[in-house]
């Protein structure tokens, strides 16, 4: 298990998020359907694709978990919290199922996928149990739960993309938006459990998120954020087509950007081994490729990398930052690290903070270590260092980053960006809220008289900072 440190990662603000597709939806439902999401990108934008399908069939969302006839979970598997968050909420739904009997409760997604069958034999009020790739059977299988029939499927495909189903936006701020190109993991490394979760990688057709993409910028949004494991080895061939007709991620990328100078493109995730140079010299290229880059480190010992089955070194990973820095002086690199892996010294853990250092991360996605069930580390080594020595290590980590952070944000200080405004900050609004290329946010108050609206973009000149906010005034 991974245990969060900042509140970076998961996106903690939206764990547990309720969505309704509409605000003022015109369309009358029979049965109406809550789902309450909870992990990474990927599971919120499942969550669409999963009320796309409810919703063709008849169903509508709401965002009262009392007036629901179904009631899902969306679920993550890479923290043992996450797992515990989704059990206390079933047993908060018990009292709904008993006044309402005949309310259904499904899990969906990687905890799903993980406890398959034994979901509905370790939580009774279960009634249905969804794997990723299975989404499509959901019509079928709400039928069999409404006959009595406790169902499941949790069958992982080697083609399934959900390239033909259009997302519902769930809870949107209509600027920006998930798209995925891609589904599963092949790097299997040993503290994951996403390869057993999401199955193997396949891409998703490349026509069909451009078409995707393109629709979205016509509705009005100004990003999209294209999604996948790693997003990097995407590769799509059609059926009729040659490798020499292969889509690698460098051309989708430019594909997407070239939909409108003013959409602005990211992704998520690169692994280090897998990020070419013909991505960077696309970023350069493109003035809308956003330039910021997570590229998860994990650790800074080469030892402990070949544990993780990293597949890379210290040394050739930071080389890839060199390459980085050399043809995209100005990308942010964001990252991952865990704290306290099998075996860790503290020669490692010094390694770490010095790989940071090198590295200059914005910011970072910051855990320490426990075995989750299922994964290569479990299977093979011992989770062998003190929760106490985990926790002082991570503590040092945070410590850096936060020290890192602030130290690269003073350097915006006096500079000016070109900012897209998210809306209003939560703080006030009298100020927007928007993010710079390197996907930093920028809080900024609302000129009298002006005119600018959400999804506009704007010059913002800094004038301070926090470790992770900048706080500037429109040039």
């Amino acid at each position: 298990m991974l245990d969060l440190a900042t509140t970076k990662v998961h996106d903690e603000a939206r764990q547990g998020e309720q969505f309704a597709p509409f605000t003022n939806d015109p369309n009358i439902y029979g049965k109406r359907f809550y789902i309450e999401s909870y992990g990474c990108q990927m599971n919120f934008a499942d969550s669409e694709v999963v009320a796309a399908i409810l919703n063709k069939e008849g169903f509508g969302a709401t965002r009262n978990v009392e007036e629901a006839d179904l009631i899902f979970v969306n679920t993550c598997s890479i923290r043992e919290k996450a797992e515990q968050t989704v059990r206390k909420r079933l047993t908060d739904f018990k009292r709904l199922k008993n006044e309402k009997p005949g309310t259904l409760i499904g899990v969906l997604g990687c905890m799903a996928e993980r406890l398959k069958s034994k979901f509905l034999e370790e939580e009774k009020l279960v009634d249905i149990v969804v794997g990723p790739d299975a989404y499509r059977s959901l019509p079928r299988l709400v039928n069999e739960a409404s006959d009595g029939q406790k169902s499941v499927n949790v069958l992982l495909s080697r083609e399934e993309t959900y390239a033909d189903i259009a997302p519902v936006r769930l809870n949107s701020n209509g600027v920006s938006a998930f798209v995925s190109i891609m589904r599963g993991c092949n790097n299997m490394c040993s503290f994951c459990v996403v390869p057993f979760t999401r199955g193997r990688e396949r891409s998703r057709d490349a026509a069909s998120i451009i078409g995707e993409c393109r629709d979205l910028f016509e509705q009005g949004y100004k990003e999209v954020t294209l999604l996948g494991q790693n997003v990097d080895s995407y590769h799509y061939i059609s059926n009729d087509g040659t490798e020499a007709d292969a889509v690698s991620f460098a051309s989708l990328l430019e594909q997407v950007a070239r939909i409108s100078p003013e959409l602005r493109v990211r992704f998520s995730t690169s692994h280090p081994k897998d990020i070419t140079d013909d991505v960077l010299h696309t970023m350069a290229a493109y003035e809308n490729i956003c330039k910021c880059i997570h590229l998860p480190v994990q650790s800074g010992s080469t030892r402990v990398l070949q544990l993780m089955n990293r597949t890379y070194t210290r040394e050739w990973y930071m080389k890839k930052v060199d390459r980085i820095r050399e043809i995209l002086p100005e990308c942010s690199i964001t990252t991952d690290i865990i704290a306290g892996f099998c075996t860790e010294t503290n020669e490692d853990h010094q390694d770490t903070l010095s790989i940071m250092d090198y590295s200059n991360y914005v910011y970072g996605y910051m855990f320490y270590y426990s075995e989750r069930p299922g994964t290569l580390a479990q299977r093979r080594y011992q989770d062998d260092i003190p929760l106490e020595v985990k926790k002082k290590r991570l503590q040092e980590i945070i410590e850096k980053q936060n020290q890192l952070s602030l130290n690269d944000y003073k350097k915006d200080v006096g500079q000016t960006y070109k900012v897209l405004i998210d809306g209003d900050s939560k703080r006030s609004s009298e100020q927007w809220v928007g993010r710079t290329s390197q996907n930093k946010v920028v809080i900024f108050p609302k000129q009298d008289n002006a005119t600018h609206k959400k999804g506009d973009y704007v010059q913002v000149t800094i004038n301070d900072c926090t470790q992770a906010t900048l706080f500037g005034s429109i040039a």
